[in-house]
């Protein structure tokens, strides 16, 4: 539960009440939360989030703290500071949407100018509700929605979905989902049915009730029923289980752990979903997102694959694809292919790469990723649009990242964007490119010592 406290200044002038207040912020707990400037009548004066209530917060109260023209006279201001410890960074950023939306502080900027900022919606309406992110709630699409927010951080917003999105399971895609339909059947899921993270309505793998329970669990936990969410969880397992319907009950099982452990406050590299394999970029969100804007995209960027070529001599030709959820290698998701008619033609080896993985996409069967690159210059993603126009069904975005120059090629574009080589949109390109040669060359290798070793 959220813990409350008050941090009192006294009565000096802004210069001592400043010291007084940093020395006194020394004492806040060194966790995430959500704090509260009030001035001398109690009025609050703005409301932040925080990963440490104590480091924030003291933040404020330095020399050299300057805020901008805006803000900058809210520190004279400043009488006392009230901090609500959270459970986890995720829900922070939720108890201080609700907490700016409710009181409007003046000094909270999101309130003030033209810029729009983030929404989380479900829409509520569908059999099969979507949760998205949006800076337009107001949209006809979202027409009847739950909305949530403004949140003040896009990025903060996009991590703490993915929290929630790995407990109660909803989609993010934009399908229309028709129950029973027969097309279902034969849907394959994207890959967050994989890494469990989607129950996948699009393929009938649940039914529409057991759907938007999850999708009511998830709203009101956004809504700090958390207690009572897992009360209902346990009584709904036990349902299960005695009905012998084990599959829903080993789901609400996950989702019930996946709740407690929130709690749990481990390092970095034990909260990879996936530790087994190496996490290339430093800070895979950031990658994510400098992608993003780098590429002009309005969804985030989620899935991505990418595609190479390795042979020597044209001999023993092979193909690979990789992909990256999140920013980070799924390698369920790897595959490789032993090129059958091109040689040492990469651009005919690309066409038929690209034919063989999407085939079943370009039927409408599957989800393409949000984004292909393909390893090499202009020539390369030329001739995998080549391989696509034959497709009914067309990929969201297609690149290319050329090497040497680092240019990134984009399909329908005459000019390349090229990135600083620090920018972390960039680096995660090389890296999902690198795993991408990386894996063609292991198997190219492999098939070259059985046919020169005869194994």
């Amino acid at each position: 539960m959220a813990k409350e406290s008050t941090t009192p200044a006294p009565d000096k002038d802004p210069s001592g009440r400043r010291a007084e207040l940093s020395a006194r912020s020394r004492s806040l707990p060194d966790q995430p939360g959500v704090y509260l400037f009030k001035d001398g009548s109690g009025e609050v004066l703005y409301v932040g989030k925080a990963s440490s209530l104590r480091h924030r917060v003291g933040s404020y109260f330095t020399s050299s703290t300057d805020l901008g023209p805006r803000k900058q006279p809210m520190l004279d201001l400043i009488e006392t500071v009230e901090v609500i410890e959270a459970e986890g960074d995720w829900e922070a950023l939720l108890m201080e949407a609700r907490l700016i939306k409710d009181i409007r502080p003046r000094y909270n900027i999101l309130l003030k100018d033209d810029k729009s900022y983030p929404y989380l919606v479900v829409t509520t309406r569908e059999t099969f509700p979507g949760v998205y992110i949006t800076r337009t709630p107001q949209d006809s699409a979202f027409k009847g929605a739950r909305v949530f927010g403004p949140f003040s951080s896009s990025g903060s917003l996009r991590e703490a979905v993915q929290v929630m999105q790995r407990i109660f399971r909803f989609r993010t895609c934009h399908m229309e989902i028709k129950e029973g339909a027969d097309a279902n059947r034969y849907f394959r899921p994207c890959l967050l049915h994989a890494i469990e993270m989607c129950t996948a309505p699009c393929a009938d793998r649940i039914d529409s009730k057991a759907y938007r329970d999850d999708i009511g669990r998830l709203v009101r936990f956004m809504g700090s029923q958390r207690r009572s969410v897992l009360k209902e969880l346990r009584e709904a397992m036990e349902t299960a289980s005695k009905e012998q319907a084990y599959e829903r009950a080993a789901s609400l099982r996950d989702q019930i752990t996946a709740i407690e452990r929130l709690d749990e406050r481990g390092d970095e590299a034990s909260d990879q979903w996936q530790p087994e394999v190496t996490v290339f970029a430093t800070d895979p969100s950031a990658g994510l997102r400098s992608l993003q804007r780098a590429l002009g995209e309005e969804e985030p960027i989620r899935c991505m694959e990418a595609i190479d070529i390795a042979h020597l001599g044209g001999e023993e030709t092979v193909g690979s694809k990789v992909c990256f959820i999140d920013g980070r290698p799924f390698k369920d998701g790897y595959r490789r292919y032993r090129i059958e008619t091109a040689g040492n033609d990469d651009y005919a080896s690309i066409r038929e790469v690209v034919r063989r993985r999407y085939r079943e996409a370009g039927k409408g069967q599957e989800l393409y990723p949000d984004v292909i690159l393909i390893d090499g210059g202009q020539g390369q993603l030329n001739a995998a649009m080549e391989a696509f126009s034959d497709m009914p069904e067309q990929p969201p975005l297609v690149i290319s990242l050329a090497k040497k120059e680092e240019l990134i090629w984009v399909q329908n574009h005459h000019e390349p964007i090229r990135l600083g080589r620090e920018n972390p949109g960039l680096k995660l390109c090389q890296a999902i490119r690198d795993e991408a040669h990386r894996f063609a060359q292991h198997y190219h290798h492999i098939l070259r010592r059985k046919r020169v070793l005869g194994d």
